[in-house]
């Protein structure tokens, strides 16, 4: 008997998370699979209350999909992590086997590498990174695999530099921190991806250099972001947070399900959908 067989159920934890758009996902996939004894929901879930949600999960549950606060407390409940995962301490995937066995993986990193691809961009010479969090470290760890010179991240603190640099150390990826106060600087890179929350990024909107080359702003609401539609006015290409939201789902399904390729597009559809009707 196979995981498709009978695993049929899956979610996503976090806290808060009504705002969510993987449960869209995934249905969207499930959907255009033909997968219809499949259910994807959402939990709020927090780092309190893992260990005895996970603990409940029966034979009938495929997977989960984690988000914040949620990514590192999931570690020491699962019986192995990937190494793109161990690489940020960070898993997002978890996959339940019939043995019992609970796997956990990082589909952010390659999700994000598979986005910038879709956009044209496999190699840059250099980059810089804006902010310093979760997200920040799985940008290092893309950027390690596509970025053949330096990255330049824009913190906010000493310690936030600190272990940016420590990250990159560990990624193999040649940091150099800056100050905030500079994150002008950080347009004219080739390509620039942004971490930070709603609204940090506005008060560099009127620095967009003539010639921008691209960016990946990671929020997908609000959007697009002021940067992100000063940065289409001249010129420059744009990524957006739900093309890695769909990338790193895409991935997810095809663990969960068993099933390759999911479906791209349908996904993306249905993820454009639900924000318009926000």
């Amino acid at each position: 008997m196979t995981s498709t067989d009978r695993r049929h159920r899956a979610a996503v934890l976090g806290s808060p998370i009504a705002h969510s758009l993987s449960p869209v996902l995934h249905r969207a996939a499930y959907a255009e699979l033909g997968l219809d004894d499949w259910s994807y929901d959402r939990f709020d879930v927090d780092e309190a209350a893992l260990p005895c949600f996970v603990e409940g999960l029966d034979s009938a549950w495929a997977g989960l999909s984690l988000t914040m606060p949620l990514k590192r407390a999931i570690i020491p409940l699962l019986d192995s992590v990937s190494e793109i995962a161990a690489s940020v301490e960070a898993v997002n995937t978890v996959v339940l086997t019939d043995d019992g066995r609970r796997t956990g993986d990082n589909t952010d990193i390659p999700g994000m590498i598979a986005a910038l691809r879709e956009r044209g961009v496999e190699k840059t010479e250099s980059a810089a990174v804006l902010g310093a969090g979760a997200t920040a470290s799985s940008a290092l760890a893309a950027l390690s695999q596509i970025c053949t010179g330096p990255v330049t991240a824009y913190v906010r603190s000493r310690e936030r530099g600190d272990e940016m640099r420590g990250w990159g150390e560990r990624l193999g990826v040649d940091v150099h921190i800056a100050d905030w106060v500079e994150a002008e600087q950080a347009l004219h890179a080739p390509l620039i991806i942004a971490t930070t929350p709603a609204g940090a990024t506005e008060g560099l909107m009127d620095a967009v250099p003539e010639h921008p080359g691209t960016l990946f702003d990671v929020l997908y609401e609000p959007w697009p972001t002021g940067l992100a539609s000063a940065w289409e006015g001249h010129g420059g290409a744009v990524i957006g947070g739900l093309d890695l939201l769909v990338h790193q789902a895409v991935l997810q399904v095809e663990q969960m399900t068993g099933r390759s390729p999911a479906p791209l597009a349908a996904m993306r559809q249905a993820g454009e959908q639900a924000l318009a009707a926000r």
